[in-house]
C-alpha cells in the first residue's frame, strides 16, 4: 500500500477510537450529573415531581445521546477533511524528496526542494538543499581537478613530444634532447608527488611526528635553502625580527620536515609573485601561547575576492601567469599541513602592495596531548 492511503486509514483510525471513547466517556460521565440535576429538579417541584424523576432522567441522557449521536458524524468529517490534508501534505514532501534524490542520483546537482513552513518538512528540505549544495560543489571540484590536472600535464607532454621531433628531424642531437626530456620528466614526477600529497593532506591521512622544535631553526634553515633562488631572481630575503628576544629560542610544538615544507611553499610562491628588486621577509613571534610565523612579501598583491581562493587547488589569480612556476597546489598543502599540525594559516594582501602570509603553531605546552 501507498504512502498516502497508509497515512489518510492511520489518522481515520485514531480519529475512530477516539470518537468512541469520547461518547463512552460521556455517557458514563454524564449519568451522576443528570441524576444530580433530576434529583434538584423534582426537589423544587415536591410531590408533583417524584412520579416524574424517571421519566426525567431518561429524557435527559436520552437528549445527551443524540447530540453525541449527532455532533460525532460532523465531527468525523471535519477531522477526515483534516487527516487527509495532513497525510497529503506529508506524502506530498516525501514525493518532492523523492525526485529530487532521484535527481541528484542521476547527477542533477541543481535540484533543490522549496522550503515553505516551519516544521520539521521544511528543516527536511533544507538539509536536502544544503547536501545538494555540497554535492554540486564537490562534482564541481572534481570536473576542475581533472580539467586542471589535463591543462597541467599537457605542456611537458607536449614539450617532450616535441624534443623527440625535433631530435627525429635533426634539428636537435640526441644529448640535448635527453637532457631537456629528463627536465620534463621531472616537472611530471613533481606534479604527481604533489597530486598525490595533497589528496593525503585533504584526507588526513598524512604521517606527522611533532616534537618540541626551535622556530629559529627553521627560519635559518629556510634561508639557507632559499638564498641562492633569491639570489638569482634579484629578491631580497630577510629573516626577523625573532621575538621576544633574538637570542632565546622559540619552541613550538611541530614536525620539522612538515614545517619546512610549509615555509617551502610560502617562500617559493613569495618568490614567485615579487618583481627583481622586491624584498620577502619572514619574522617569528611568539604571542599568548602560540608562536605566528609571517612572510611578507612586496609582490603584486592579491585582490579582495581571491583571497580565499588562493587556497585552492590550482588556482592562479593571474590566469596568463607563465606555466612551470609550480604544481598549483602547494598553498593547499601549506594549509593543510599547518591545520593538521594543530595550527592554521592565513593570508592578508593589498594590490600592487603585497601579501602576508601568517602561519600560527602551538607552543608546547598548548599542543594537544592525544
Amino acid at each position: 500500500m501507498r504512502l498516502f492511503p497508509r497515512l489518510l486509514l492511520s489518522h481515520l483510525a485514531v480519529i475512530t477510537a477516539m470518537g468512541t471513547v469520547l461518547v463512552l466517556t460521556a455517557e458514563l460521565a454524564a449519568h451522576p450529573f443528570i441524576q444530580r440535576h433530576v434529583d434538584e429538579m423534582v426537589r423544587q417541584m415536591g410531590g408533583a415531581g417524584a412520579g416524574m424523576r424517571e421519566d426525567l432522567s431518561l429524557g435527559m441522557r436520552q437528549t445527551l445521546t443524540r447530540a453525541l449521536l449527532t455532533a460525532l458524524p460532523l465531527a468525523l468529517l471535519v477531522a477526515t477533511a483534516t487527516a487527509w490534508i495532513a497525510a497529503r501534505r506529508v506524502t506530498a514532501s516525501v514525493r518532492s524528496l523523492q525526485a529530487g534524490s532521484a535527481a541528484l542520483a542521476s547527477g542533477e546537482y541543481s535540484r533543490r526542494l522549496p522550503e515553505s513552513g516551519q516544521d520539521e518538512l521544511a528543516d527536511l528540505a533544507h538539509s536536502f538543499n544544503v547536501m545538494a549544495g555540497t554535492l554540486a560543489r564537490v562534482e564541481q571540484g572534481r570536473v576542475d581537478l581533472i580539467g586542471n590536472v589535463a591543462h597541467e600535464l599537457r605542456a611537458p607532454v607536449a614539450a617532450v613530444r616535441g624534443y623527440v621531433e625535433a631530435t627525429q628531424d635533426g634539428l636537435m642531437s640526441s644529448q640535448d634532447a635527453m637532457s631537456a626530456i629528463h627536465r620534463e620528466l621531472g616537472s611530471l614526477e613533481r606534479l604527481a608527488r604533489d597530486l598525490s600529497l595533497v589528496s593525503r593532506v585533504e584526507a588526513g591521512q598524512v604521517d606527522l611526528w611533532p616534537q618540541v622544535t626551535d622556530a629559529r631553526t627553521l627560519l635559518e634553515h629556510a634561508q639557507q635553502r632559499f638564498a641562492l633562488p633569491f639570489e638569482e631572481r634579484g629578491v631580497t630575503l630577510r629573516v626577523g625580527p625573532l621575538s621576544p628576544i633574538p637570542a632565546s629560542p622559540i619552541p613550538v610544538w611541530t614536525d620539522p620536515e612538515r614545517a619546512a615544507q610549509i615555509l617551502g611553499n610560502l617562500l617559493g610562491n613569495a618568490l614567485r609573485h615579487t618583481p627583481p628588486g622586491g624584498q620577502v621577509q619572514v619574522s617569528a613571534h611568539a604571542r599568548a601561547g602560540r608562536v605566528q610565523i609571517t612572510v611578507q612579501d612586496t609582490g603584486c598583491g592579491i585582490a579582495p575576492e581571491h583571497l580565499e581562493r588562493v587556497f585552492e587547488r590550482f588556482f592562479r589569480a593571474d590566469a596568463a601567469r607563465t606555466r612551470g612556476e609550480g604544481s598549483g597546489v602547494g598553498l593547499t598543502v601549506a594549509r593543510g599541513l599547518a591545520r593538521a599540525l594543530g595550527g592554521d594559516l592565513t593570508v592578508q594582501s593589498t594590490v600592487g602592495e603585497g601579501s602576508t602570509f601568517s602561519w600560527t603553531l602551538p607552543a608546547p605546552g598548548e599542543r594537544d596531548p592525544g
